[in-house]
């Protein structure tokens, strides 16, 4: 079993060996010399080193107190969080998960090989606790393909022990600056081995996507990066589309990790690709994006599996804790337990991780990759990018528009709750058009989009009532099938079913607002 650990850390070099005296530093009281360990790591990565154009190191290191393999994923300047699994031959299935969306079906192999003596220090504070660890390190890097050239140097780290400020690495740094040390110019020793043990010719520019690159500037804007300034119509576009990509691979290894909110935000990438594609399918070819939209369409659904039935258990909950016990007759509570509850198979997180292993997503990623390296553009895609991209969002609302009319003509009951449901449907596809627009079209698109995420509000929440209410019906014949008293499930329906009355009510006002407001 893996564990994860957030590290937090500087890295500083000087003209001088050692280390500078740390007892001036505020708030130390004492500094341990903990000896000399010696450090050999082995760095993995494909030989295209996608995980390093990722910021992302994997290991495997012998030597010191923690030995074994480490992953670590960048989250902010001089912060990591490392993902620590026993030391093996192999690599550990769990960590080969978590780079697998970087990595797809390339190898990984030994690249680079560094020994580190280690010369640690432990910074405590007047009541023995470690404030930080501080260390000299004189490193040696190899580089196990090609060449194999060879680089040497020292360095100081200075990491903060876990749940410590990270203020106090302030007060070490300004004391080290002091000494004449200064701040290293790579972030890690893998960015610093590569650079210098380079094969002389120059090494690959890998960033984990296909080589074959298509023509014109959507081709160049694929090949480095997505840093050009979008010019056309389908730039626009395309740097979209490439923003939600890049956050489906880059939420993949906290998805399996079941980081919070990671399994929704991916969710919503996946929505706002499809909606992309639809929206703007005069720029881009319908008949090669709408199956890659199909595939999305399986992966949000396997991102979701279960998910709406949580979210009714826990509106339930919190709806029940908000009664009075005197209206909570029979055993509601466990009930609701039993309602989530699965008998066999791995369960809805299994299922998930089963869904992420699949050859299906992974060529699903390559799929995307193709779209942005190769882009399947139309005529209009080299238009007049206001004009095109306007004309997009502006058939989207019109869409939205008849939508929520045809749901305020309708009178009470199911045929104005599919109404509305479409309604939302549509809203939220003029939402992510139009914030594909904001970069191009600005105020405007970016009233739009407060707009429409104010009417998607509404809507969502008379559609929650849909189908909570929906779901009550099923719980109260469950239970008196069962011999319980229904009269609970009876009240939290009511309740229900007002508050779709209040949002139902409040449609017309907030379409009025919107229509009279609509920026373009």
């Amino acid at each position: 079993m893996a564990d994860t650990k957030r590290e937090i850390e500087r890295k500083y070099e000087s003209d001088e060996s050692g280390l500078p005296d740390l007892t001036g530093v505020a708030g130390v009281a004492t500094v341990i010399d903990k000896g000399v360990a010696e450090l050999d790591a082995v760095y993995y990565d494909t030989p295209d080193e996608r995980l390093a154009a990722a910021s992302i190191t994997l290991r495997r290191r012998t030597g010191g107190s923690d030995a074994g393999w480490h992953l670590k994923f960048p989250v902010s300047s001089g912060v990591r969080d490392e993902i620590r699994a026993p030391l093996s031959d192999t690599l550990p299935d769990e960590l080969a998960g978590l780079v697998r969306s970087r990595v797809r079906s390339a190898e990984l192999v030994p690249l680079v090989r560094i020994l580190s003596t280690r010369d640690v220090s432990e910074l405590l504070d007047a009541d023995g606790t470690l404030l930080a660890e501080v260390s000299v390190d004189a490193v040696v890097a190899e580089r196990l393909t090609e060449e194999g050239r060879t680089a040497q140097w020292s360095e100081i780290e200075v990491e903060l022990a876990d749940e410590g400020d990270p203020a106090f690495l302030d007060k070490v740094e300004k004391k080290l600056r002091k000494a004449g040390v200064r701040s290293s110019d790579s972030p890690s020793k893998l960015a610093r081995a590569l650079q210098e043990t380079a094969p002389k010719k120059g090494r690959k520019s890998g960033k984990g996507q296909k080589s074959e690159k298509g023509e014109g500037r959507a081709g160049k804007q694929a090949e480095d990066g997505g840093s050009a300034e979008p010019v056309t119509p389908g730039d626009h576009v395309l740097v979209y589309i490439r923003a939600q990509r890049d956050a489906i691979v880059e939420l993949d290894p906290a998805v399996r990790r079941d980081v919070f909110d990671s399994v929704h935000s991916m969710r919503v990438a996946t929505r706002r690709l499809r909606s992309t594609f639809k929206s703007f399918g005069k720029v881009l070819d319908r008949a090669i994006m709408d199956p890659i939209g199909e595939e999305l369409k399986w992966l949000a659904g396997q991102l979701g599996v279960d998910r709406d039935q949580e979210v009714l258990a826990e509106r339930f909950t919190e709806a029940l804790d908000n009664l009075p016990e005197t209206l909570v007759t029979g055993p509601v509570r466990t009930r609701l337990r039993t309602w989530t509850e699965k008998d066999d198979g791995p369960g809805p997180r299994g299922e998930l991780l089963d869904a992420l292993n699949e050859p299906r997503y992974l060529e699903l990623l390559e799929s995307l990759d193709a779209v942005i390296a190769d882009p399947p553009l139309l005529k209009a895609a080299h238009g007049d990018p206001e004009k095109v991209i306007t004309k997009a969002v502006e058939k989207g609302f019109g869409k939205v528009a008849a939508l929520v009319e045809e749901a305020l003509a309708q009178p009470p009951g199911s045929d104005r709750d599919v109404a509305m449901h479409e309604s939302r449907k549509k809203t939220k596809r003029t939402r992510y058009a139009a914030e594909a627009a904001q970069p191009l079209l600005g105020k405007p698109a970016k009233a739009l989009v407060k707009d429409m995420k104010s009417l998607q509000s509404l809507l969502g929440d008379h559609q929650d009532s849909v189908m909570a209410r929906e779901a009550l019906r099923d719980l109260a014949f469950q239970a008196h099938e069962a011999g319980e008293s229904a009269f609970t499930y009876g009240l939290l329906y009511g309740r229900e079913e007002r508050r779709a009355e209040l949002a139902e009510g409040a449609l017309p006002g907030e379409w009025a607002r919107i229509s009279k407001d609509m920026p373009f």
